[in-house]
């Protein structure tokens, strides 16, 4: 007996809804289930019991990352937690269909495969945190002193899972890593594609940037005497975008987000603007070269308009490209199952993979996004690309 045949899609359905409904936002199939937010730490816990039905061993990190243990062998898995306003398939579609296929396995009698959730996937502390710590790309000492954008640290948010937490699980077990995800993008629903194999993740930098200048009266302060920080972030802006314009790629992706403006009112001069700085490539080399050139851009700007510039660590990971054996058994159930209607593709996004690969050979597969749509409550997938996604890294896992 094989494990297709005791693979179960309307199961898997029935869990991913299931989950869905913890932390529901009330606005469509939207979830707000941040890391370490209660709406995490319980679907975190139903996911533990459901771990444990399908005969797995559960075991939690110090970092909250649950993992559903087998025997030796492949491990499958993605993240739970979800951006503030995030949709219910970014990352819960991964864990669930690897929670599938590992009980649709061990009722086919193998009991090779394991099962992860990651935490703290979607950034409120860094980047991916919870693998990156497990990767060994991020110390736990360093991570524990890193702040969401409330000042709360890590160190005290993992503290709420305490009860949970045991020791980190030993990596040398899993053979490999297999990872299902939505595409958040446009291209295999514009195509009416069934499926993605992925070849290669971008890699990422990310930085918090501060300009501060002086606050001041909006009516009386001359223009050419501000020293206005918001005015020197849309400078840096305007400075960055043609600084880029040789070095980067039609892939090549560079945002300013999560702008804090002090003291934010009508009547006053901006004395302080924070914002984050993130850029994405998938060549190292070329995220080095764009580091150089948005710092000498942010020194330019704040010695030109008379602010002070502070940045804080910079955060990142290298691209990684998928095992080819991996990749290989995705790609012929691709075939089977979705012929002629799948492709390989990159991925713009990043994802728990890129850690992991540092510890073992991973590879991931794509359900496509309707409309392109994720990070947002409108993020959605029909039903039938999600079980054809399932049968295929199914597929895949039983030639494995």
């Amino acid at each position: 007996m094989t494990l297709m045949t005791t693979l179960n899609p309307d199961r898997f359905l029935a869990d991913l809804h299931a989950l869905r409904g913890i932390g529901a936002s009330g606005v469509g199939k939207g979830v707000i289930r941040p890391a370490y937010s209660d709406a995490d730490i319980a679907g975190r816990r139903w996911l533990m019991a459901r771990m444990a039905a399908a005969g797995l061993r559960v075991q939690v990190d110090p970092v909250g990352s649950v993992f559903g243990l087998g025997d030796p062998g492949l491990l499958l898995g993605s993240h739970t937690d979800s951006q503030p306003q995030g949709g219910w398939l970014d990352g819960a579609l991964g864990v669930i269909a690897g929670l599938e296929i590992a009980r649709a396995a061990r009722e086919a009698g193998r009991n090779d495969l394991s099962v992860v959730s990651f935490q703290d996937e979607e950034g409120r502390f860094g980047v991916t945190t919870g693998s990156a710590i497990w990767g060994g790309n991020l110390t736990l000492d360093k991570a524990d002193s890193l702040t969401d954008h409330t000042g709360t640290t890590l160190a005290d948010a993992r503290a709420r899972m305490a009860d949970l937490a045991g020791a980190f699980v030993e990596p040398a077990q899993f053979s490999g890593f297999i990872e299902m995800h939505i595409e958040q993008g446009p291209w295999l629903d514009q195509a009416g594609e069934n499926v993605g194999v992925v070849r290669d993740i971008v890699g990422i930098r990310d930085m918090r940037v501060t300009l501060r200048g002086q606050q001041n009266h909006a009516g009386t302060t001359p223009m050419h005497l501000r020293r206005d920080a918001f005015q020197g972030l849309a400078g840096f802006n305007t400075l960055l975008n043609d600084r880029l314009r040789n070095v980067v790629t039609p892939s090549t992706v560079w945002t300013i987000g999560h702008v804090s403006v002090s003291p934010n009112a009508s009547s006053i001069v901006p004395g302080t603007v924070s914002f984050s700085m993130q850029w994405r490539d998938g060549d190292s080399d070329r995220l080095n070269r764009m580091e150089a050139i948005i710092r000498e851009a942010l020194s330019e700007t704040a010695t030109a308009r008379g602010l002070t510039l502070e940045t804080g660590p910079l955060l990142g990971l290298e691209p990684v490209a998928m095992d080819t054996r991996l990749r290989s058994a995705l790609e012929s159930a691709a075939e089977a199952h979705a012929p002629g209607k799948w492709r390989t593709m990159s991925s713009g996004a990043l994802h728990d993979a890129t850690n992991v690969a540092r510890l073992m050979p991973v590879a991931m597969v794509f359900a496509p996004s309707i409309d392109g749509i994720s990070h947002d409550f409108a993020e959605d997938t029909a039903e039938e690309d999600l079980c054809t996604a399932l049968k295929i890294m199914a597929a895949a896992v039983d030639a494995l």
